[in-house]
Parts: structure tokens; C-alpha cells; sequence
């Protein structure tokens, strides 16, 4: 087995060698968003070197400096918690330091300064031979943090997210940001001692807590903000006013003192004391939590776990004006959580999760959110899988490997994780549920309960695993079609392309392309009796929001005995370029290198109006449920089906139904062939009585009524005409029977 990570990758060639030298030299990299280079530095010495990109956000590093050393062995080289100085472990306050004399103090005055340094830069040391750097809030986190278990491990997933979170505080577009993670990860240890790292060096400031509920906020301030903040050295405890533990605040700040009789009979001289005047409290779970409040840090934990009536979406636009003056952003959110189901709160982390994607900016350079969304897939992080370097064993090794435990790890976290859900697949709703808490996807994380859906998602998960399995990309093809020599109305061509908008999964043989019989000056398709095409248009090029809904194209074959996959699903379109032009012409080019008709809702009528000024109204595929002396004028016109009549959206749903059932997902001869997994997806998360936002879900319902559309004929009305039957009456008195005149 092999496995190649995805989750960074270092950048090489950026900066010129001779710029990157003389500006090391003076040192005149600043500490924030480089626009020249559209990376961020998050090194405060003035020098960077490697650059990395996680989840697509470029990171300069700092210049390697003085790694710490463990061992000269390579082999013991690795992270190590140094021992704190027992002469400086008895000293419990800035008090009991300022009653030393000052031989003992200079004797630690470097000791105290360099963790000062270390605290603000990071700290380099050696692992297995390679100079590997953390930043100062994970070093703080390892070296002065103490958890449920003790200290912290060094994990390698953590070094990145530390770095990923020290990208978002240096980024001045950025409000913090959003993790989607697996369960014991240990988001909630690592934003406590955030929160106290901050709040310890801050001044007049304020940080809060939220949850999934009030008590569960206030267990992450009791059982772990706390007891990192009462564990901290002397020499980064600030003065603390209230007790020791507190219950709902930790404040930073000089104790009021009562001025006695006793102190002024004495002449007792008073200590001139400085406090930061910083506090860190909980709240209770509301969308008006913090309103009204500036915050300089947040810890938003459990949020993808907010039910109803609680919404995460109202509470961040809310908390959001916490963190600025004005457009200046001033404080930062550490969000993170794993995804309950859909309609527990998950669908709501998961609108802000993608709305939080570094690579869909506004002009001001900020996400939709102003987060910056990160996944770590739970490979990366999962317990009893960490050798003890820290790094993740993701495939089985010839020699068992020593984990950070000490127990010998035999096998690989890919290995076990796929072992688990081979074990579960018998039932979905567990197996989803293993999904969102050991997430290897984005899609994993955001499973829904089989029951919430309108169609079967046992199926539809089934195809989509399947399709993760065979490593989809050798199914489909992603490209463009284009005319020949670009002049319109000849042939089509279609050529493979990375950044197409097209997915393919089949293309027909040279003589099926281009199958158009042209008759009295208008174009028919000629492959007709192979398949059709659905599709979701849109009439308007630019929306007031500049998002509007994408347009959507299906290619659906039919049972056919031509060279050809039956019932099978090829092509799948989903995007809004530029201009509706571009997608209605996108569209005619594919019908045309088919040869196929398409059925296109006529509420939208631009696209079918394009079709018939380029002489391609037979293409288009008049409504199924009415005959044609039935139709109305305009669907005479240009064909096309409504999307408001009740008896269309039933079939419509009626129609993917039963597609999903017959060839999604395993079946009696194996594993379906559709291979468009954005496809699946939205038929998962299809609402009927909210039909708009599922544009996949449209296109791919008329494609399949399009193939089928004998189905959805009228039944002919059939006149009966009553039968006049001429009966005699008789008398059968007597013994012989008269006729009754």
C-alpha cells in the first residue's frame, strides 16, 4: 500500500536567490501579508526561508536558527520537553523572585529571556537529522502547558496547524480561523493555552469562550484554561486578582487592597504593582453571545455542534463585530470542531467552513467569512498511530515502529481506518458517524444520517466510497469542447484540459461525433436513440450578490445497442462562467459533439432561445407530459418544461429516485458506474420543497425524464360510445312464449 499526503507541500523557486539573500542580510521582511509574493510571513526576525503551502495558503517560514540538538545520533534526535529549573520551580510569584538577591537573579536572567524569545519567535530543533521549526505558541504549548495527561506530545499535524494559526494572527485580512477536525485532536487543550499565552502578554484586554452549550464552555474554562494558566513559570504569571480557580473569570489584574489604620500608624510602605487589566471568561450559547464586547481572542469550540434554536451562522455575524474597529481587524477567532449531522448544527459549520476558502477572496482580499478554513485529514492525528518523532505511521512498515507510547505500532492508520469502515458498511448511519468523527475528506466530515435524505443515501454513499476507492480521476476527464478552428456550426472538438469545465467519463467513437442531420435548414440530432441531455440554466449573467446559482449539464445515456454504456451518466457541467453567453454556448457545443437532444427547464427560456436562433430547435425536447397539440405558444416555440407544476417536481424527484436505486451504489452485479461525485453529493443534500440551490439535482432529473420521457406521456382519451342493443320483450304465460308489442 501507498499513500502520498496532501495536507502541505513546500514552494520552491518563489523569490529569486539573490533577492531572498539581500533581504535576509538586512533583514527587511516584515512580519504580516507580502502582496509582492502573496504569501505570509510569519517570521518576526526579519528572515524567512523555506515556504510552504497548507490548504493553499503560502507561509514563509523563519530562517533556521541554532536548532536546539537532543542527541548527535540522528536516530534520538527528536522533540524534548526541557526540565524546568528546580532552583525556579520554588519560586511561585514575581514576589517571592523580588525578595532574591541579585546575584541569584542574574544567574537567570538569561534562563527567563531566552523563553521570553522562544515564546515571541519559535524554537528550532533537530528531528532525525532535519532542523524542524514550532512557533511560540506551540512551543508554549509543549514546554509550559500542562493537560489531562501531563504534557502535550509533539505531534507533526500540530506543528502545522500552530503554523496555519500563526498565518492567520500575522494576516491583517483575517479574522482567525475555521478547523474542521477528527475527534481527539486536541483542538480544545491547544486553544486554552492560546487563550492564556495571549491573555498573559496582553494588556486591557478581553477573551472569551464559546461552546456548543454554556456548561460546556465552562468546563473548557475550569478543566483546562485554569489549570494551564495556575501551571504557568513565575516569570510569565502575571499578578491574578480573585481566586486561584476560578469559576467564570480569570482575571489578570492587582487585587484591590483595603488601605488599614494599622498600615498608616506604621508607615508601612506599599508595593507599586502593575497588572495587565486582562480577563478570560465563558458564555452561554446564543446567537448575541459577546454582542456588543471587544474581544482580542475567541476560542469557538464545538462549533460545527450548535442546534437549533442555536445557529453558529447568526452567532459568527454577530461575534465577527467583535473582533474590528471599524474595517481594522483587532482580535482573532480560533475555531474548530467536528461536524454533527446536517440538521444538528453541521450544516450550518459547513456553509461556514467553505465560506471560509482561501481561494474565494472579495476585493478586499477577505473570505466570504473572513476565516481561513483548515482541514487536517485524521491520519494525521490519530492516537496509537504516532511514532515517537511525532510523525504519523500512515502505511504498515517492513519492522514494527516504537509509537510516542512506546507501544509497538504493526501496522499503518490507513490500514486500520479503512479495516473499520469495511467492518461498518453493513450499516450506514454508524458508518457516516465514523465518517464525521475520523474524517479522511472534507466530504466525510460533513455525512449526513441516512434518514434526512428525500433519496437513498445508503447508495449514494456507497458510490461515492466506491468512486474514492478506484481513484476517480482515472474515470473521468476533465476538459473543454471547442469548434474546429473555432468556427461556429461545423464540427466540435474536445480536448482534455485540467482547468475545463466538462467532466467526461465517455466520449463516442469518431462516427457517432458530431451526429447532426440537417433538414430544411434546421439541425436535428442524430443520437437520439443513444441518449439526451438535462440541464439547469440561467438567464442573468451577474447577480447582485456575484454569486447567483451555477448552471448545470448532464449527458445520460439510454439503454441502446450501439457501441455505447447503457443507462449510464458521462458528462456533468457544473459552473457559472462570465457570461450566460459562454454557458449557453458551452452547452449547444456539447449537444452537438453528442449529437443528443437536452430538455432545459423553460422558466429560463435564454438558453432555448439561443438554440433556436442557431437553428437548433429540434434539439431542444418539447415538455413529456403533454402532447404537442396540447402545448402553449411558446412551448411550441422553443420546448422546454416548467419547473412550478407540483406533478413536475414529483416525477422529477421520482425519476433520480429510481435511478439511484436501480444503478447507484452496490448492486447484484457490483458497484454502479457514475462517477460524478459533486453529482452524488447533491442528490445527498437534496430539499424538495428548496429545489434551487441543487443545480446538479435539476440537470440530472430532466436528463433521466429526457431518456425516459415515454413514461410521461398522457394517457390518449378514449371516447366510448354507448351500444343500442335492441332487446324483445316476451310473454311467457302459457305454455307458449308471445312477443310484447
Amino acid at each position: 500500500m501507498s499513500y502520498e499526503q496532501t495536507l502541505w507541500k513546500e514552494v520552491k523557486d518563489l523569490i529569486n536567490p539573490k533577492i531572498l539573500k539581500k533581504q535576509n542580510r538586512f533583514k527587511k521582511w516584515e512580519y504580516g501579508y507580502n502582496s509582492d509574493y502573496d504569501f505570509i510571513v510569519i517570521s518576526k526576525t526579519g528572515q524567512i526561508g523555506q515556504i510552504i503551502e497548507i490548504q493553499n495558503l503560502r507561509i514563509a517560514l523563519p530562517a533556521t536558527n541554532e536548532p536546539f540538538k537532543r542527541s548527535e545520533n540522528k536516530v534520538e534526535q527528536r522533540w524534548e520537553k526541557q526540565n524546568y529549573p528546580k532552583e525556579l520551580s520554588r519560586i511561585k510569584s514575581r514576589f517571592d523572585w523580588e525578595d532574591h538577591d541579585t546575584e541569584f537573579k542574574e544567574k537567570w536572567y538569561d534562563y527567563i529571556d531566552k523563553e521570553f524569545t522562544r515564546r515571541d519567535e519559535g524554537y528550532w530543533f533537530y528531528k532525525k537529522g532535519l532542523p524542524t521549526y514550532i512557533t511560540g505558541t506551540h512551543y508554549m504549548y509543549l514546554q509550559w502547558s500542562k493537560i489531562d495527561v501531563g504534557a502535550p506530545d509533539y505531534r507533526e499535524a500540530n506543528r502545522l496547524f500552530f503554523i496555519f494559526w500563526e498565518a492567520c494572527k500575522a494576516d491583517n485580512r483575517c479574522y482567525g480561523m475555521c478547523y474542521l477536525k477528527n475527534r481527539r485532536s486536541g483542538f480544545s487543550f491547544m486553544s486554552s493555552a492560546e487563550l492564556v499565552n495571549q491573555a498573559t502578554i496582553s494588556s486591557d484586554a478581553r477573551f472569551g469562550i464559546l461552546s456548543k452549550s454554556g456548561a460546556d464552555a465552562k468546563k473548557m474554562f475550569t478543566d483546562k484554561v485554569v489549570p494551564i494558566s495556575v501551571n504557568y513559570p513565575f516569570f510569565f504569571k502575571p499578578i491574578q486578582d480573585g481566586m486561584d480557580r476560578p469559576k467564570t473569570e480569570l482575571a489578570y489584574r492587582v487585587p484591590a487592597s483595603k488601605l488599614t489604620r494599622r498600615k498608616l500608624e506604621s508607615n508601612e510602605q506599599l508595593r507599586e504593582l502593575d497588572g495587565l487589566d486582562t480577563t478570560i471568561d465563558w458564555k452561554n450559547t446564543g446567537d448575541n453571545s459577546y454582542d456588543g464586547e471587544k474581544l482580542k481572542l475567541l476560542a469557538h469550540d464545538e462549533s460545527g455542534k450548535w442546534e437549533r434554536p442555536d445557529n453558529i451562522l447568526n452567532n459568527w455575524r454577530v461575534t465577527k463585530t467583535t473582533l474590528r474597529l471599524g474595517s481594522r481587524i483587532v482580535g482573532k477567532c480560533m475555531m474548530g470542531s467536528t461536524s454533527n449531522s446536517l440538521d444538528k448544527g453541521g450544516n450550518n459549520f459547513k456553509k461556514l467552513y467553505y465560506n471560509s476558502d482561501v481561494k474565494e477572496r472579495n476585493r478586499n482580499g477577505q473570505t466570504s467569512s473572513g476565516l481561513y478554513s483548515l482541514f487536517v485529514p485524521m491520519e494525521w492525528n490519530y492516537e496509537g498511530f504516532m511514532d515517537s518523532y511525532g510523525s504519523p505511521v500512515f502505511v504498515r512498515k517492513k519492522d514494527s515502529i516504537k509509537g510516542v507510547d512506546g507501544y509497538d505500532i504493526t501496522t499503518g492508520v490507513i490500514e486500520h481506518w479503512e479495516n473499520e469502515v469495511e467492518g461498518l458498511k453493513s450499516d450506514q448511519d454508524s458508518l457516516n458517524e465514523y465518517y464525521r468523527q475520523f474524517p479522511r475528506t472534507e466530504q466525510h466530515a460533513f455525512r449526513d444520517e441516512t434518514k434526512q435524505s428525500l433519496f437513498n443515501l445508503v447508495k449514494i454513499y456507497e458510490q461515492i466510497d466506491n468512486n474514492e476507492d478506484l481513484n476517480n480521476k482515472a474515470n473521468v476527464t476533465k476538459g473543454s469542447f471547442q469548434w474546429k478552428n473555432g468556427v461556429k456550426d461545423t464540427e466540435v472538438l474536445f480536448y482534455p484540459n485540467e482547468n475545463g469545465r466538462f467532466n467526461i467519463s465517455w466520449v463516442p467513437k469518431v462516427e457517432l461525433q458530431n451526429n447532426v442531420i440537417t433538414k430544411k435548414g434546421v439541425k436535428h440530432p442524430g443520437n437520439e436513440h443513444i441518449g439526451a441531455f438535462g440541464c439547469d440554466s440561467y438567464d442573468i449573467s451577474g447577480t447582485v450578490d456575484g454569486k447567483g446559482s451555477n448552471g448545470a449539464l448532464h449527458g445520460l445515456t439510454k439503454f441502446n445497442m450501439d457501441d455505447a454504456p447503457s443507462n449510464n451518466f458521462f458528462l456533468e457541467y457544473i459552473a457559472r462562467p462570465d457570461t450566460a453567453e459562454i454557458f449557453f454556448e458551452e452547452v449547444l457545443m456539447a449537444c452537438v459533439f453528442y449529437g443528443m437532444p437536452i430538455l432545459a427547464e423553460n422558466n429560463k427560456p435564454r438558453l432555448l432561445y439561443y438554440f433556436k436562433r442557431r437553428g437548433y430547435r429540434s434539439f431542444s425536447i418539447n415538455r413529456p407530459d403533454k402532447l404537442i397539440h396540447k402545448l402553449s405558444v411558446t412551448e411550441k416555440e422553443i420546448g422546454g418544461i416548467p419547473n412550478s407544476s407540483e406533478d413536475i417536481k414529483q416525477a422529477h424527484a421520482a425519476a433520480i429516485e429510481s435511478y439511484i436505486q436501480d444503478y447507484v451504489g452496490l448492486g447484484e452485479n457490483g458497484y454502479g458506474d457514475m462517477y460524478f461525485q459533486k453529482t452524488l453529493e447533491d442528490w445527498s443534500r437534496f430539499n424538495i420543497n428548496n429545489r434551487t440551490k441543487f443545480d446538479a439535482t435539476i440537470s440530472s432529473g430532466l436528463a433521466i425524464m429526457a431518456c425516459n420521457k415515454n413514461k410521461y406521456r398522457p394517457a390518449p382519451i378514449i371516447k366510448k360510445n354507448k351500444i343500442q342493443l335492441s332487446m324483445r320483450n316476451y310473454d311467457n304465460t302459457g305454455s307458449i312464449s308471445k312477443i310484447i308489442k
